[in-house]
């Protein structure tokens, strides 16, 4: 949980720096636009385990600042499809170069063998990750209730058990 806590902290740090003003979250919607290509609100929203009201705001600010752009679906044209606009990938791009040389900058003192082992073992972890999350797709439903703890087997006194 640790790992965790500090990738987020420094994830948040290294958004507020960025130049452009853009809330952390509405990046989120960027980098999936940039890799997955042009989606509805719908989809992003769901793939991003958000709200449609939370992505419709934060893609509005992208679009403001030119970052996004909105066009016809195809396949519907009542909908609309949020794609990336070619500044939208080049600060895409020039974030991630600010946050590779961030990581580069705080590994710089570790020796190349432990760069190597730490790269390996996040790139396990992460495939981990993906394998866990292909097999076992999130659901709308509510989770289930735990099931009761068993009663202990002698009730006058719990510490025997």
């Amino acid at each position: 949980m640790r790992f965790f806590r500090a990738m987020a902290k420094t994830k948040s740090h290294l958004a507020k720096i960025g130049p452009d003003g853009i809330e952390r979250a509405a990046y989120a919607i960027l980098f999936y636009l940039v890799n997955n290509g042009p989606q509805r609100t719908s989809v992003l929203a769901d793939a991003l385990h958000s709200d449609i009201s939370t992505v419709s705001r934060q893609s509005t600010l992208l679009v403001r600042h030119g970052l996004v752009e909105r066009t016809a679906d195809p396949e519907d044209g009542r909908a609309t499809l949020l794609a990336p606009s070619p500044e939208g990938v080049r600060v895409f791009e020039e974030n991630r170069r600010l946050r590779a040389r961030s990581i580069a900058e705080m590994l710089s003192g570790w020796d190349r063998a432990d760069r190597v082992a730490v790269t390996t073992l996040l790139d396990r972890l992460n495939d981990e990750f993906e394998t866990f999350q292909q097999q076992n797709p999130a659901t709308t439903e509510p989770a289930a209730e735990p099931p009761a703890e068993p009663a202990p087997a002698n009730p006058t006194n719990p510490e025997q058990t």
